[in-house]
């Protein structure tokens, strides 16, 4: 469905929310993965990241024996994968070095194999350098691991139709925002405000081939009218999201992030590289791409719709009853027919379900999260969509305290 179609004015969504609200929806809350041991995906379901393969029997997960301290250079996790044929049955088929709570390891299906291939992110237990693998389930092995000796990075986001991703430098993260990152990775930019040769790469899938498309240096020059103390500010990178046409990257370039006067401004850029375009306008932590070259974000404590081309917003999703914190975790089904606000209030998350043809709202959960509220152990909304756009995959705290995973379940959508 067309992005202009979608959006609704204030009157037009309480209207079609009252007449939608005798429709017989409701959510199914289901624990799939269970103590004593911890288990969890890790990122959201923003650009089509899909736990499930394509024929949706397995779904990925990490497994750890502990939660309340972060990973260290020589903790390594549980690739997992959970079997929803065969009563959600667990198995360990590999381990990582490249991980961390809040995003995971940045799984994603390939695209071109999307039954059998997926990405994660691993490191080199020798030298600490990080570097993507590709892993096929049916040989159970590597097909292929994407080092760098120079510029050692990770899979950042992977094209939404395939044949390249994007990497970043993990070490980088770690140093400066540490719960997006994978301590103690090696970093050829130590000491570095704005290298020259870091940034976002773009890695073909087949060949290997890595190419810088956005360097730091570029990046602060972009900054440097409206922040002169930029050449003061060492910068990262969050969120390399490519759109549904993959022909866009929408990225944040952060600095001080802990401090009142960080830096935390976003881009976008062609994929191919060029048109490196600062946006004034912030849109949230976690937004997410809908149709061609608009985003889902918060604006004013609004669900609104982002326009990267004009830099405007040019409409909303619901109001502010519908989503009471549209900063929470988003994320559109892979055929845009639902979006989801996941968001936290005290020591529980929310899901609020929306349906962008008529406006029908569901609520789902409670999920429980208890102490893992703020910090870098902290549990997300993270809802992470199937492939056919009737569940999402989620966070949350078992009976016994352990961190696992739920699938909320819409039912009766057909009815």
């Amino acid at each position: 469905m067309k992005i202009r179609n979608m959006i609704i004015t204030m009157a037009c969504v309480l209207l079609l929310s009252g007449l939608a609200s005798a429709a017989p929806v409701t959510v199914d809350i289901q624990q799939i993965t269970h103590g004593p041991r911890h288990h969890f995906f890790g990122y959201i379901g923003h650009v089509r990241t899909i736990p499930w393969n394509a024929s949706g029997r397995y779904i990925l997960a990490l497994r750890t024996d502990f939660q309340e301290r972060m990973p260290g250079a020589k903790d390594a996790a549980d690739v997992m994968l959970i079997d929803t044929q065969n009563n959600y049955t667990a198995e360990k088929i590999e381990e990582s070095r490249g991980w961390n709570f809040q995003q995971g390891t940045m799984f994603y299906w390939n695209p071109d194999v999307a039954e059998t291939q997926f990405f994660f992110n691993d490191r080199d237990p020798e030298t600490g350098k990080v570097f993507c693998v590709l892993y096929d389930i049916s040989t159970r092995k590597r097909v292929k691991e994407y080092r760098f000796e120079d510029t050692p990075v990770g899979n950042s986001g992977v094209m939404q139709g395939g044949g390249h991703f994007m990497a970043i430098n993990y070490a980088r993260l770690a140093r400066l925002r540490p719960v997006t990152g994978y301590p103690d990775a090696w970093d050829w930019t130590e000491g570095v405000v704005h290298p020259f040769d870091d940034g976002i790469f773009k890695v073909n899938i087949k060949t290997g081939e890595k190419t810088l498309i956005a360097s730091y240096a570029q990046i602060a020059a972009k900054l440097r009218p409206s922040r002169p103390d930029v050449d003061q500010r060492a910068l990262f990178i969050n969120h390399t999201l490519c759109n549904r046409d993959d022909d866009r990257v929408y990225f944040f370039a952060r600095g001080d992030f802990r401090q009142p006067d960080k830096i935390n401004h976003p881009f976008t850029m062609n994929t191919y590289g060029g048109a490196l375009t600062l946006h004034e306008q912030h849109i949230g932590g976690h937004p997410e791409w809908a149709e061609g070259h608009h985003m889902l974000g918060n604006v004013d404590g609004a669900q609104a719709v982002y326009d990267t081309d004009t830099k405007k917003v040019v409409g909303a999703l619901g109001d502010r009853k519908i989503f009471p914190n549209p900063e929470g975790d988003i994320a559109l089904s892979p055929d845009g027919t639902w979006f989801v606000n996941g968001n936290k209030r005290g020591d529980k998350i929310y899901y609020t379900f929306y349906r962008m043809a008529d406006g029908l709202v569901v609520k789902g959960g409670p999920m429980e999260i208890g102490e893992f509220r703020k910090g870098e152990l902290r549990i997300d909304p993270g809802p992470d969509w199937n492939r056919e756009g009737n569940a999402i995959l989620v966070p949350g705290l078992g009976d016994d305290g352990t961190r696992q995973l739920f699938v909320l379940r819409l039912k009766g959508m057909d009815e």
